[in-house]
């Protein structure tokens, strides 16, 4: 199966696969530097927890959006 895999991978695809992953690298450097830059950039622990608390309270968000949904169907 693994070769089958191989023989199908071309250059093309490699290509694809290392401008996506530089894309996804340079998107979040470019978030996380801006946190860096303008979310409470005086007081880096703050910031850090801050960051922590607001991605935990989206997350809890969209589970519990996707739950409702399942539910209403």
């Amino acid at each position: 199966m693994l070769e089958e895999l191989l023989n199908k991978f071309t250059f093309k695809d490699a290509l694809i696969i290392l401008i996506s992953a530089f894309a996804i690298i340079s998107f979040w450097r470019g978030v996380w530097g801006l946190l860096d830059l303008y979310l409470l950039p005086h007081n880096y622990n703050l910031s850090l927890i801050t960051s922590l608390v607001i991605g935990i309270f989206v997350l809890v968000i969209i589970a519990a959006y996707k739950s409702n949904r399942r539910v209403n169907k």
